[in-house]
């Protein structure tokens, strides 16, 4: 598609993501092709990744965002004309003028305008305080209003709208409402029980969600001070983002007479060529087969299809998936292929946990062969595969249920692995990368790390949603040829979790950027902060709120409480083995009654105080440690409890002290950190009363001592417990449990339960118990000598917090009135107690 003289001269309007990959593409293919590429960009800056928008308030720059800097474009002989913008093209003469008068000839336009935000016509929509969300100047003007805002609000609950809800949270309103005209959150992408648990999710970490609520009027004399709705409701608000949608900016189209649609869009076809076909529209403003895409996926594909045919390839564009993976303010949420099909087209498998907020739904075909699509809410860990099966058109497991459930009782995991994946199936859709393309750069080209793999193939630099299959894809053919696989942390340290702990062990590092500075690179991420947390608890037991430590916590760690519905807070007092005096359980009735709380007595021998408030949590707790309380780290990837049954004490059928030797147990591990929370249990007897079995470890009475089982759990995939060592003393049992636990903290992977753990070991149980109780890698010395280091060390984090200021500074809700309680949090009746309400619709 040359002039004649071998140089292809392109102009590109517009400097957005797409803009840029068009750019980039078109000089890949480019071999035997001189270009003359001119660039013109609306905007003052070069192209940036409006995908992570959101961190700019999180502490990334416009540097840390831009896709390529201005010497790329020298480099590569791009003329970029920024804050130019193209007013006028005259398709006789093919020539394009700017707004600044420039007036450059081109063979091929390539107009790549994007879109802009949509703005409902509300009366008051001009006022000052009301934002869109689109651009980096846009986030400059948002954050130099928000200082001297208090409330505010998003009208829209889709992709865009709950992304800027995350920007209103960043920038630390006191409220962050969300409006929303459909009776669901993100309507296009999940179904109604999906959208409930999302926003129940949304609501406990500080949003307040409004559905089914049409904004009438945005109030106030010249700035907006509130948003009167049609239903007759009014909504205090000082600061407003509307992020209602987009809208094709098909403006200079339009004026140049090309088709457009009734509704906006350049139409193209499926070369992606305007009414005039030496003029091409990509990305946002381009209308395909009635469609306008406003994913960033399907503008990297139409920008790939432009290169290719503008250097003499030939390919088309089709109708493009719109699966997608997202992270809304921490909360999984995707959808993929068919989401909303329904019985009886399909059968359909759903998994809903409203107490830990996850839902994951699957459509299967009615002859149990195929996956059609579903929605993950919460817990998107197996999006990927889950995808690759809908594409691929993969059999489905003889359960497949095991898609979103994973193995149970011994069983593989559902259906054939990413391994099992045929060699075209797309596994980057931002850049059109093949597993087959994957593999062979392993193999062949020898590149083993994801940054390598990055550089090689482009994989997982657009969207980043496929890099943990891509992760898994260079690790399973190394495998395959026999290579030791390092599994390191995340991109941030180059190694394994066991490297890092004996790292920062031998340096005496104490704190997380201590061990960013010296280890690791970059500004750390959501994967190694609390991994990296979770190491230096387990390596020095300190208070983990101390100050460097505090901000690489896991949510409920940085409260000291689970974080529960309503914006309600737990507080969960030791009470080791289930035994408690009069007198304490006095102290808890007296305290819950002072302060309200509703009560219940849990499966894990504890009383549960629920709906604290957060400035109540130190002076709760003040009370609670002077009677001889301790924090039970329900919160804490710690010991949680030791149940017991009451044994030989009480019970005829009782062969030894169940009781003290639980309470023995659970006061030698209290406050232990480890990958993941664990449990124990100790049972007088065969009859198991206290479910050792079921437990992380499990002692059982014998006649002759005591069994010890290690690696059980319950939850969504129940395990029972395996016997290591049997009719042992009650000394040897502490001792290997010393060895067990450390030995577990020591090399298991962030959040993996023991039983996970064990799972994945090579040898099992027969390879465990050699290294515990027979010292067969003679470590056995020093894991005793490290478990009692951490023994040692403890702490109760409660009473720290409460003695030390600064930290009893972080419990409050508002920083400048700490004696003023959340006023959001309301309860109602619940039998003789009360509960929290849901969020204020």
């Amino acid at each position: 598609m040359t002039n004649g003289t071998n140089v292809l001269r392109v102009v590109v309007v517009g400097n957005g993501m797409v803009g840029y990959k068009f750019c980039e593409k078109l000089i890949a293919k480019a071999k035997d092709i001189t270009l003359d590429i001119t660039v013109f960009g609306e905007e003052p800056r070069p192209a940036y990744d409006r995908v992570h928008l959101s961190e700019y308030f999180a502490g990334k720059t416009a540097d840390d965002l831009t896709m390529a800097p201005l010497d790329w474009y020298f480099d590569n002989g791009i003329k970029l004309h920024l804050s130019d913008p193209i007013t006028n093209i005259d398709r006789e003469t093919k020539t394009v003028s700017s707004h600044h008068g420039l007036i450059v000839s081109y063979d091929y336009l390539v107009l790549a305008t994007g879109s802009a935000a949509f703005v409902p016509p509300i009366p008051g929509v001009e006022k000052d305080g009301v934002f869109v969300y689109r651009t980096i100047e846009d986030l400059d003007m948002m954050q130099a209003h928000a200082k001297k805002a208090r409330k505010g609000a998003v009208i829209g609950g889709g992709l865009l709208g709950l992304e800027a809800a995350k920007a209103l949270l960043d920038l630390g309103l006191e409220e962050t409402h969300v409006i929303e005209f459909a009776p669901r959150l993100m309507p296009r992408q999940i179904d109604q029980a999906g959208s409930d648990i999302l926003k129940a999710k949304l609501e406990s970490l500080g949003l307040q969600i409004h559905l089914n609520k049409n904004t009438h009027e945005i109030a106030g004399d010249g700035i907006i001070t509130a948003m009167n709705f049609a239903d007759g409701s009014k909504l205090e608000v000082d600061m407003l983002v509307i992020s209602a949608g987009i809208k094709p900016r098909d403006e200079v189209a339009r004026l140049s007479g090309l088709e457009v649609g009734s509704r906006g869009g350049i139409v193209v076809n499926d070369k992606l060529q305007t009414s005039d076909p030496h003029i091409f529209a990509i990305g946002e403003c381009a209308l395909h087969d009635h469609m306008i895409y406003g994913l960033v996926a399907p503008g990297y594909e139409m920008a790939d299809i432009v290169a290719t045919n503008l250097c003499n390839g030939a390919k088309e564009f089709k109708a493009y998936d719109m699966s997608t993976k997202l992270k809304l303010i921490g909360v999984d949420v995707a959808s993929f292929g068919n989401a909303f099909i329904s019985e009886p087209d399909c059968q359909t498998i759903v998994y809903e946990n409203k107490s830990k907020g996850i839902y994951k739904r699957i459509n299967i075909s009615n002859d149990n062969q195929l996956l059609l699509g579903g929605v993950l809410v919460g817990d998107a860990e197996q999006y990927n595969m889950l995808l690759q099966t809908v594409n691929n058109k993969l059999v489905l497991p003889k359960d497949p249920e095991n898609l979103i459930l994973g193995a149970r009782g011994g069983e593989e995991e559902g259906g054939a692995g990413v391994m099992g994946l045929p060699d075209d199936a797309l596994i980057c859709s931002c850049e059109a990368v093949t597993k087959g393309q994957i593999c062979h750069e392993v193999s062949e080209n020898k590149v083993h790390s994801v940054d390598g793999l990055k550089k090689c193939t482009k994989a997982g630099t657009g969207c980043g949603g496929c890099v943990p299959m891509v992760k898994d894809l260079m690790l399973g053919t190394m495998k395959e040829q026999g290579i030791y696989v390092r599994n390191i942390i995340c991109e941030h340290f180059d190694y394994t979790r066991q490297e890092l702990f004996d790292l920062v062990k031998i340096n005496e590092i104490k704190s997380y950027e201590g061990v960013l500075d010296k280890f690791g690179k970059g500004d750390g991420c959501e994967v190694c902060k609390p991994a990296v947390a979770s190491i230096l608890a387990s390596l020095w037991n300190d208070m983990i709120l101390a100050k460097g430590n505090d901000i690489a916590q896991d949510s409920n760690d940085r409260f000291l409480a689970n974080i529960q519905k309503g914006g309600t807070y737990s507080v969960v007092p030791r009470i080791p083995g289930g035994e408690i005096t009069p007198e304490k359980l006095i102290v808890i009735g007296t305290v819950a009654k002072k302060y309200n709380l509703y009560t219940k007595i849990t499966g894990g021998q504890r009383i549960d105080l629920f709906g604290a408030h957060l400035n109540d949590l130190p002076v709760i707790w003040e009370e609670l440690i002077a009677a001889g309380f301790e924090s039970g780290h329900a919160y804490g990837k710690a010991l949680r409890t030791v149940k017991s049954c009451v044994g030989s004490t009480w019970c005829r059928f009782g062969l030894h002290d169940s009781v003290t030797f639980a309470v023995e147990v659970e006061n030698r591990y209290k406050g232990i950190r480890a990958p993941h929370k664990f449990k124990g249990g100790v049972s007088g007897c065969v009859r198991e009363c206290a479910e050792a079995q079921a437990k992380d470890f499990g002692i059982i009475a014998t006649e002759k001592g005591w069994n010890l089982y290690v690696c059980g759990n319950g939850g969504a995939k129940p395990q029972h417990a395996q016997l290591i060592a049997s009719d042992i003393s009650k000394e040897d049992c502490v001792k290997y449990l010393d060895r067990f636990l450390m030995f577990y903290i020591k090399t298991a992977e962030p959040l993996t339960r023991t039983a996970t753990w064990l799972n994945k070991m090579d040898g099992g149980i027969t390879y465990l118990k050699d290294v515990v109780v027979n010292d067969s890698l003679g470590i056995a010395e020093e894991l005793e000598t490290e478990m009692a280091g951490l023994i040692n060390n403890y702490k109760c984090e409660w009473k720290e917090a409460i003695e030390n200021e600064s930290i009893r500074k972080r419990f409050s809700h508002f920083v400048n009135a700490p004696e003023v309680k959340d006023p959001s949090v309301a309860f109602t009746p619940l039998r003789d107690q009360k509960r929290a309400l849901e969020w204020v619709k």
